[in-house]
């Protein structure tokens, strides 16, 4: 990211600040209108720092998304490689249903013109190591992708987000459940 100016950089934290806080109460696709109002900016000052709905989701989420990924390392050291992935898919989980609308995350970008830091490029990065090590150690089919765990993951979500009755939890369960060889007796421990 380029150096800004001191006031650019005041009016973009107002800007996340203001769409936190709208996220928060309404989910990502609050309007982007009350954010530059609460924001005490024009609209063209948001979408000056923000050329996407998807750029402002990203950088609210940031921090979060960071600490969500830092957790796969975590788990990687702390547990065996099939329960650490099992963990770690219902960290990514509760973080996507703990924030409205948060799944966009998950899901790479459409426009092959996206410049701003993506969630899910991190979420991947994350991913990939315990996915490699539960293949590795049997307890994940050999074609399972890193693709394939967080549209799972993602499907799931948007199914709770929709149906707050969805017990997300365990369907991650079952999705973690159909992915194991059949050759694997048992199933990886909440």
């Amino acid at each position: 990211m380029k150096t800004m100016r001191a006031d650019a950089q005041r009016s973009r934290e107002r800007i996340i600040q203001a769409a936190q806080a709208a996220f928060g109460q309404h989910g990502v696709n609050a309007s982007l209108e009350a954010v530059a109002k609460d924001a005490g900016v024009g609209s063209a000052t948001l979408h000056r720092h923000f050329r996407s709905r998807r750029e402002l989701v990203e950088a609210v989420f940031q921090d979060s998304t960071t600490a969500v990924a830092a957790e796969a390392a975590r788990l990687a050291a702390d547990q065996p490689p099939g329960p650490a992935l099992f963990h770690w898919l219902q960290a990514v989980l509760r973080y996507t249903m703990a924030n409205r609308g948060l799944v966009i995350t998950l899901v790479p970008p459409s426009d092959e013109a996206y410049e701003g830091t993506c969630g899910h490029d991190a979420l991947e990065a994350a991913a990939e190591p315990l996915l490699a090590a539960a293949r590795s150690d049997g307890q994940v089919r050999a074609d399972v992708t890193t693709a394939d765990v967080l549209s799972l993951v993602n499907a799931i979500s948007l199914l709770a987000e929709r149906d707050p009755g969805a017990d997300a939890e365990r369907l991650l369960g079952l999705a973690i459940t159909g992915i194991a060889p059949s050759s694997c007796a048992g199933t990886p421990s909440s």
